[in-house]
């Protein structure tokens, strides 16, 4: 049996190896040690000798870390840096962790003793649901671009079916998606089973809600027993599920009516999939952006009246502004993602998008919540009003956004819709928050996520290969040094407070979706946001802005953006080449 070697005996044997390697230095040797390989490596990497870990290795790192040592220091480290690799060894023979399993340590966008500060009472969002809708449109193009809250009132009537929906949006779907390539999926089955018993509980007087017997459909990173969910990537294409995601099931349980797999951009990037390249319906030349690309693509195109799309840096941001939808990313934390591809345990967010401000208020409504395969899901009350105006919110803006901003949002229009809505506007300067570092943990966790897919060789399926796309990100973040992340994850603590702390004046904050570094902080920090269409530029393109708001305090920007789409006016036109 062989004697445990006690840890001062091994320091010591550390040690009394780093003098050797020195002296083996100066003579002109070296001492090796193996390394982990690269899966698509293997092969040939088994036939050759390991690469020696070695000073001259030991200052090739140090490059990439930006830092600096002395050749006995870089001894040292090449002596004793077996025991570091034998760390990493050890956790991969535990085998491939699973994409859901998220790490121990779990991310709260609330800083410590602080708690929601809500602007908005407390309502009932059934109240969205409009009193008098009207009679029933004759054509099916008016049904196909009524928002959510004038269908559910014509179903509650039972002036239509579930069912007569539900294969409008099917047909739509079919008829745009070579158009579009906004559909992975399409579910009629499924689809047609749920309106029916939409419509026979409809028949006995049972109406679940604002979403029963409503079609829609979601982004193809949202698990759906026994129906294929690909996360929009090529090695991931035949995946079927046996469970249903979170919100897939509070869905379902709303009475709504799941009719199609919406495209994702490959692992949630973009708008590029194994299908092709997701659309804009208000210009088929150009792409939807993304990730969320079918999602926003499919609800501007009036194939589907809402659907789910996600966000860790601009996925519902993005393809919203591009495609001129509604968007509401909600606060981290207050959607559960269970079954949700996760791309960033500490970033993603799960929201809803659709025609109106009111309907992604319904919509939240029913998949908010936690949920214990989300351990960063919290319960937080949704203080949502449909009675609420905007007067008498503080909403603060910095000048400098607007002028800045690339795609001709301009600041008149929107803010004289706020003022004339009894909104006071205060101009601000933001306080200044160092963007990039903000993104190492997003790239760190995105790399571990997808492990598996960098050491097999599989990232060399995926479509886009760009230096700018995920296979590349995924390489080069392997050489990230941990103390950077564990550094940059202290000033996220830092920005998390200093961000925050704009709200102590503000109830909200109103900017083009890109104005300054508010996207990178707000996702960072897990703030909430609405992007909302606002106008057209002069080649008939979308323009949007975004609301960003108080952790949890949703509501309040539901009733500013409700008071903009009401006096802009400009939510209803029809993208011309899908409106016929």
């Amino acid at each position: 049996m062989h004697e445990v070697e006690s840890p001062r005996n091994r320091r010591e044997f550390i040690l009394r190896a780093a003098v050797a390697l020195a002296a083996a230095e100066a003579a002109g040797g070296s001492l090796a040690f193996s390394s982990p390989l690269r899966g698509r490596a293997a092969q040939e990497d088994a036939e050759a000798s390991p690469a020696p870990i070695d000073p001259a290795i030991i200052a090739a790192a140090e490059r990439l870390a930006g830092i600096e040592f002395t050749y006995a220091e870089r001894a040292t480290i090449a002596a004793t840096i077996g025991e570091q690799l034998a760390w990493f060894e050890a956790r991969r023979s535990v085998g491939p962790l699973p994409n859901s399993l998220a790490p121990a340590t779990v991310f709260r966008a609330l800083l410590p003793g602080r708690r929601p500060r809500w602007r908005t009472p407390d309502g009932d969002v059934r109240g969205f649901v409009e009193a008098d809708p009207g009679p029933l449109p004759a054509r099916d193009v008016d049904l196909a671009f009524a928002p959510v809250s004038r269908l559910a009132a014509w179903i509650r009537a039972r002036a239509i079916t579930s069912r007569r929906l539900t294969e409008l949006s099917l047909r739509r779907l079919e008829r745009a998606d070579p158009a579009l390539r906004c559909v992975i999926t399409l579910c009629p089955e499924r689809a047609l089973a749920a309106a029916d018993r939409a419509d026979a509980e409809t028949a006995a007087g049972r109406w679940r809600g604002p979403l029963h017997g409503i079609p829609w459909g979601a982004k193809d990173i949202l698990d759906t027993a026994g129906i294929a969910t690909t996360w929009g990537a090529e090695p991931f294409r035949d995946r079927v599920p046996a469970e249903d995601a979170a919100v897939v099931r509070r869905l379902d349980r709303a009475g709504a009516v799941l009719v199609a797999k919406l495209s994702v951009g490959a692992l949630a990037y973009g708008d590029l999939w194994f299908g092709g390249r997701t659309n804009d319906p208000f210009d088929p030349e150009r792409g939807s952006s993304g990730s969320s690309a079918g999602s926003c693509s499919a609800v501007a195109a009036g194939l589907v009246p809402f659907a789910i799309g996600s966000e860790t840096l601009g996925s519902i941001v993005s393809p919203c502004r591009q495609c001129g939808s509604t968007g509401l990313r909600p606060t981290f934390g207050r959607v559960a993602r269970t079954g949700c591809m996760a791309l960033s345990w500490s970033m993603d967010k799960i929201g809803p998008i659709a025609r109106t401000v009111a309907d992604c208020a319904m919509v939240l409504a029913e998949i908010k919540g936690a949920d214990d395969g989300d351990p960063s899901s919290v319960i937080e009350p949704l203080r949502v009003d449909p009675a609420a105006d905007a007067r008498d919110l503080q909403v603060g803006f910095d000048p400098r956004w607007f002028a800045a901003e690339g795609d001709g949002v301009g600041a008149a229009p929107v803010l004289g819709a706020l003022r004339d809505a009894g909104v006071s506007l205060v101009e601000l300067e933001m306080p200044a928050i160092e963007a990039a570092p903000l993104l190492v943990p997003l790239h760190a966790e995105a790399a571990a996520a997808f492990e598996d897919l960098t050491r097999s060789g599989l990232d060399d399926s995926l479509s886009w290969q760009a230096p700018e796309a995920w296979p590349n990100t995924f390489r080069r973040t392997w050489l990230l040094p941990a103390v950077e992340l564990v550094q940059a994850e202290r000033l996220r603590r830092e920005a998390m407070r200093r961000f925050d702390d704009v709200f102590d004046s503000v109830d909200a904050l109103v900017s083009p979706p890109y104005a300054g570094s508010i996207l990178v902080v707000s996702n960072a920090t897990g703030h909430p946001s609405l992007v909302q269409r606002v106008g057209f530029d002069a080649a008939g393109h979308p323009q949007a802005v975004t609301f960003t708001g108080r952790l949890f305090d949703e509501g309040t920007l539901i009733r500013l953006g409700r008071a903009v789409e009401d006096r802009l006016g400009v939510w209803s036109r029809r993208p011309e080449a899908f409106a016929g």
